[in-house]
């Protein structure tokens, strides 16, 4: 995807997120790895959403029975607006408990099934995330869980911010490798080398839209 390409698609799905009921509250959205460097072109484009859990809305929980019959989910109304679900029946997703999951519905929502597009889905916020997601697989030994915290925050509460959205236009930020900031975050060189290795080659398998949801 070219540059200008992957920061024009962001834009878009910012407009979305403003223009468009979404399953859940969304807080924050950020960018991260390659499109943060002032790559071009680059492999993947990379997406932080920070959601709101949904305990129920408008009585939607009370109405989960009828809504299960409907759309063969459940939760409806529980962990996903049931407004939204009646609004946009196709982009309801489930897990494999059958309940609907939010992180995938803004998938369905927001990305197209073939765009190198990875959505992170998560109730903290990025930087929150990063942590706690470092010290997770640091415990597992398992660096295809880290999050490059490499991140560039563009929409708050909606409020857009136009100098970020300005700087990653024209490349402006200066940000370092990956095992520098993995150490910079606590890793000693061998581990941090060996944790970004392990985690761009997990990325290079990765094809076409994919997501993935997080709760801190």
């Amino acid at each position: 995807m070219d540059r200008s390409a992957a920061v024009e698609r962001v834009e878009r799905l910012v407009e979305t997120v403003e223009s468009d009921p979404m399953p859940v509250p969304v807080r924050e959205i950020w960018v991260y790895g390659e499109v943060s460097l002032g790559l071009d072109p680059i492999e993947r484009l990379d997406v932080y959403l920070t959601k709101d859990i949904l305990l129920g809305d408008d009585n939607g929980g009370d109405r989960s029975g009828e809504f299960e019959k409907r759309y063969g989910v459940k939760g409806i109304g529980q962990t996903i607006r049931s407004e939204w679900a009646a609004e946009f029946p196709e982009f309801v997703r489930a897990n494999d408990n059958g309940y609907a999951a939010p992180e995938k519905c803004l998938a369905a929502h927001l990305t197209e099934r073939d765009e190198p597009i990875h959505l992170e889905v998560c109730n903290a916020s990025f930087e929150d995330n990063v942590t706690q997601r470092l010290q997770g697989a640091r415990m597992r030994n398992d660096y295809e869980q880290i999050l490059d915290p490499r991140g560039v925050c563009l929409w708050v509460d909606g409020r857009r911010s136009e100098e970020a959205f300005g700087k990653l236009r024209s490349g402006e930020l200066v940000l370092p490798t990956l095992p520098e900031a993995l150490e910079m975050l606590g890793m000693d060189e061998d581990e941090a080398s060996e944790a970004a290795e392990t985690l761009q080659a997990y990325r290079e398998r990765q094809e076409g839209a994919t997501v993935r949801g997080d709760v801190v």
